[in-house]
């Protein structure tokens, strides 16, 4: 076994040389979003989708299409409004007159990197058009079904503090997001960098490709063969169960919780862990690694009731009591 995992060891640290550099770049026109940098990356890597709440003006936007940028990969931003129809995100068939049949125009959903901003104002059918994308990454236009290019990642926004005109999102387009990020303002001295990089006219820092597709796919095959043992697997299993019955774990949180965690959650957080591993540069999963993308993984998926609402809890109160009390192996 020791042999199997200094093997994975060695192969991660010759896939996982492009991290670095790829960070590099990406600092030079992001400031003070290591977080999400690295959240997005491992959401890249292990094939997820990123669901992300903060005010305006935290360079979502910048982050996504630079990381395209660095990746030298087709990036497309889709601002979502009330009145959108399906054909807006996934394209249509237009009939052509000269030809007597119908052409297929494909929308800004047919990128690697899709920025799905404010998505909750998009009614229904647009985001039930955006979840068969998402899920089977692929699109029906009329009786053609048209796969989707790899690597392909969305990156949906939702704004926290206005909600007028807008839909919320059902459980199960929910529960498709592999991570749910909550960003804040940069600090003081990240603001002042802000500042000196980004206050200027015409001149905004650009990046330049240092990984190419190949090197994400081949990541990803990588990452399915990082070890993970027995113990940390029953680790991941204990913390989705004890979300849906955290009593039989004597977790005094049951009354709090309305809807546990889905089997996908124990599939994202695996896949997650071993991908925070694969950046850091181990073959094997630890269980503070688990812990490290648990609550990206958990605080969308476990709704909480009215009677944790007036004690002012929230999810993510919620699931920290279950992880400070659960056993660590």
């Amino acid at each position: 076994m020791n042999t199997g995992i200094t093997a994975i060891n060695e192969e991660v640290h010759r896939s996982s040389a492009f991290i670095r550099p790829l960070f590099s770049e990406l600092s030079k026109v992001v400031i003070g979003q290591n977080y999400l940098m690295e959240r997005l990356i491992i959401s890249m890597l292990a094939d997820g989708h990123i669901l992300l709440e903060g005010v305006p003006g935290l360079a979502k936007t910048l982050t996504v299409k630079s990381l395209a940028a660095c990746l030298n990969i087709k990036f497309s931003r889709i601002q979502f409004t009330p009145d959108m129809l399906p054909a807006d995100v996934v394209g249509t068939q237009i009939y052509d007159g000269r030809s007597a049949g119908f052409t297929t125009r494909k929308g800004p959903i047919f990128a690697n990197l899709v920025l799905a901003d404010e998505i909750n104002r998009a009614p229904a059918k647009v985001q039930s058009a955006l979840l068969e994308a998402m899920q089977e990454k692929q699109v029906t236009l009329g009786d053609a079904t048209h796969r989707l290019d790899e690597p392909f990642l969305v990156m949906a926004t939702q704004n926290p503090i206005e909600q007028e005109g807008t839909y919320p999102l059902p459980e199960a387009q929910v529960d498709r997001f592999m991570l749910k990020l909550r960003i804040d303002y940069p600090s003081r001295q990240e603001e002042r960098q802000i500042l000196d990089l980004m206050a200027r006219t015409g001149q905004l820092p650009e990046t330049t490709p240092v990984v190419d597709v190949a090197s994400i796919l081949n990541a990803r095959k990588v990452i399915n063969e990082i070890y993970m043992d027995d113990k940390v697997k029953d680790y991941v299993v204990d913390l989705v169960c004890a979300t849906r019955n955290p009593g039989e774990y004597r977790i005094r949180v049951g009354e709090f919780i309305q809807m546990g965690a889905s089997p996908r959650a124990t599939i994202a957080l695996t896949l997650a862990a071993k991908a925070f591993a694969f950046i850091k540069g181990r073959g094997y999963v630890t269980p503070q690694d688990v812990k490290s993308v648990g609550m990206d993984v958990l605080r969308h998926r476990v709704a909480i009731t009215y009677e944790a609402e007036a004690e002012q809890k929230t999810s993510e109160t919620v699931i920290q009591q279950i992880f400070d009390e659960l056993p660590v192996p």
